[in-house]
């Protein structure tokens, strides 16, 4: 047992399974199927995680028919061909110890046409939540049928070497609207009063039961939605989950948060506390006698892991976005090595963020996640030969470079010109809740110091510095510089923004730089619709500046709307005072005031502004990179000296250039 965490590493039993700490990975759409089957990708994927310590890894849902096809990536239904593909896996993960279960899911009204090419079935034919499409209302016979197909799905999931199952009923699927008074209008046997809107999970679980025998788990995964009139009060579940225990139907259930009413709840985003499914879990867990109860959503860390488990919140903690950081967090852990785990930063960017638009998942700070068979996992293979390696700019491409050529052996020089590690990246986490990004940040220092990098701060280096070093790898990482042209890809035609040379111009890392010399009034021009604008505006607001975010987009935070974190963003910034111009362009800046043009209509106004703060697209810092070239010197550019990006390209291409040197 750690003595670190306790009560995160005493063994459960699960029915006839013992889990050998309380740390789960979740179900979640890693969205890694090749043509229906699960490959190497998959396979690399969890095997890195039951290796890391998860003492059980709930797999992808996997659609029960036809109508519940959701992803471009989603396995195949009805099909026993897969049984030999999903046995890789979980004979993988056994070795680890780690308890194997599959979710399987139908999420009824709320299913996806463009990729299941089937009409979306429910139980009162109600609208779908994703689009605008309707739904089918189900016969009797199709309920019976989709019934026949769940237990067909756990049939097969036994056969493929799974412990368990895990039925969605989650966000509002098909399980839940057949609970649900509002979305189960029926007046036949399957609708009405509680006992037949409990028919449907009831006749399911029975047949379930009865196909797989005793020595197999059955789990119910749930949600709650507090802010959605819709979904289901913790009362309504509490009532359902204490009728399935009176006739012993499902072994544990797992507590999320959101619905597809509101889906930025459902992978909260960083504006959201943490632990936010506990509380629920808490209240789950007091009404409820046998059946197990895990907490999930947003639980990030060892620490928060423990406390949940140590205060009798939940049974079990599932930290799905923890391991995908971190795939060895439970190893961590239980070594007494927090300090070693790379802790989520809630971002979404690359997890939901590539899942939104139906690609296989990754991570912006752990880019070997998606790619541990084409990586060796997240663990470091040493050079065959040590080398002498420099890598200049201390931004998260540098640091990721530094960090794994060290771990691969090499003698490490990062040298940074300004006086702390980090970059714009740091200025990002200086923003209002985006303190785990310093956390990443003070983390990689930690883990530098301990692969003895040599770091050298307030160090700028120039062609002549580096060739007195002599190192045998050069590494330029130098970043970029905020693009002061005042050029708007609306106005795409123009090179620079008129008046931009006129007083009272502010880049947002002036801002956050605290640098910039702000009157009250503030006009932020948003041209990139990420985290950039949006988050400077919250802090200007805080400080009671009064800010107005314009943008050509229809929205603001048009980018950050495959991460969820859109519409949360906007609410925080409207309470805060902030007004929004949208479909908009800036004409001409007149040092305290500014024409604007309204994108649909072409009008112009003019309005008094204080200061001009300009969120855009930066310019590489190419300085030195020219001077190499020049000088025929052969040297390595990765990040945004190379193109500005976002942090995710930049880490990554710090690690793939780290496992080459």
């Amino acid at each position: 047992m750690s003595q670190a965490f306790p009560h995160l590493f005493q063994p459960l039993t699960l029915r006839h399974k013992t889990l050998k700490n309380r740390i789960v990975f979740g179900a979640h759409t890693a969205n890694m199927s090749e043509g229906g089957w699960p490959g190497e990708r998959h396979l690399g994927y969890y095997r890195e995680r039951a290796r890391g310590g998860a003492a059980m890894i709930v797999v992808e849902p996997v659609p029960v028919n036809a109508q519940a096809v959701l992803t471009r990536g989603n396995f195949r239904w009805g099909d026993d061909a897969v049984i030999p593909h999903f046995r890789r896996i979980t004979d993988a993960c056994h070795e680890h110890g780690t308890v194997m279960i599959q979710q399987m899911y139908h999420v009824g009204a709320h299913g996806d046409w463009d990729n299941s090419f089937e009409a979306s079935h429910s139980p009162s034919g109600q609208a779908s939540m994703h689009d605008t499409d309707g739904s089918h209302r189900m016969t009797v016979g199709e309920i019976e049928s989709t019934i026949d197909a769940f237990v067909a799905a756990a049939v097969r999931a036994k056969a493929a070497g799974y412990d368990g199952v895990e039925m969605m009923a989650a966000y509002n699927a098909i399980i839940e609207q057949f609970w649900s008074p509002l979305a189960n209008r029926r007046d036949d046997s399957y609708g009405g009063t509680f006992e037949k809107r409990m028919k449907f999970s009831h006749d399911l679980l029975a047949a379930m039961r009865r196909k797989v025998g005793e020595d197999f788990i059955i789990g119910m995964a749930i949600s709650l939605d507090p802010g959605s009139p819709a979904a289901l009060t913790i009362e309504q579940q509490i009532e359902i989950a204490q009728w399935h225990e009176k006739l012993g139907l499902y072994d544990y259930t797992t507590l999320g948060t959101g619905s597809y009413f509101d889906f930025t709840k459902i992978i909260p985003p960083f504006v959201y506390e943490d632990k936010m499914g506990a509380p629920f879990a808490e209240a789950m867990k007091a009404a409820l006698k046998h059946i197990r109860v895990q907490a999930e959503s947003h639980i990030r860390t060892p620490e928060n892991a423990d406390y949940v488990i140590a205060s009798g919140q939940a049974d079990t903690v599932s930290i799905v976005r923890g391991q995908i950081a971190d795939p060895h967090l439970a190893n961590k852990a239980k070594a007494g090595r927090p300090e070693d785990v790379r802790g989520c930063i809630s971002c979404n960017q690359m997890c939901w963020g590539r899942r939104s638009r139906d690609y296989w998942i990754s991570c912006l700070i752990n880019p070997s996640s998606g790619r541990e068979f084409e990586w060796g996992g997240d663990t470091f293979t040493p050079a065959t030969k040590p080398k002498k390696v420099l890598v200049v700019g201390g931004g998260p491409a540098g640091l990721e470079a530094a960090r794994v050529a060290a771990e691969r052996g090499h003698h490490v020089i990062l040298a940074e010109a300004t006086g702390e590690l980090g970059g714009q990246f740091r200025l990002a986490g200086l923003q209002p809740r985006r303190g785990q990004i310093t956390d990443l940040i003070a983390w990689y220092e930690g883990q530098l110091t301990k692969l003895q990098v040599e770091i050298r701060t307030n160090t700028y280096l120039e062609k002549a510095d580096i060739d007195a070093i002599g190192a045998d790898e050069i590494v330029l990482a130098t970043g970029s510089q905020p693009g002061m042209t005042g050029w708007q890809r609306v106005l795409a035609h123009r090179d620079s923004l008129p008046g931009i040379d006129r007083p009272n111009v502010w880049s947002v890392e002036d801002v956050m730089r605290r640098e910039a010399r702000l009157g009250k009034r503030v006009l932020l021009l948003d041209d990139a619709g990420n985290w950039r604008g949006p988050g400077t505006a919250w802090h200007l607001a805080e400080k009671e500046h009064q800010v107005t975010l314009l943008t050509g987009d229809a929205y603001v935070g048009r980018d950050l709307a495959r991460t969820a974190a859109d519409f949360p963003m906007r609410s925080r910034l409207k309470r805060l005072g902030v007004t929004f111009i949208t479909d908009s362009a800036l004409i001409e800046w007149h040092g305290d005031a500014a024409t604007i043009r309204d994108l649909s209509t072409g009008e112009e106004q003019r309005a008094p502004f204080d200061s001009l703060v300009l969120a855009m697209t930066n310019v590489a810092d190419a300085a030195l990179q020219d001077d190499m070239q020049a000088a025929g010197t052969p040297y390595h550019a990765i990040g945004d000296c190379l193109a500005p990006r976002q942090a995710a390209a930049a880490i990554f291409e710090g690690r793939r250039l780290g496992l080459t040197l």
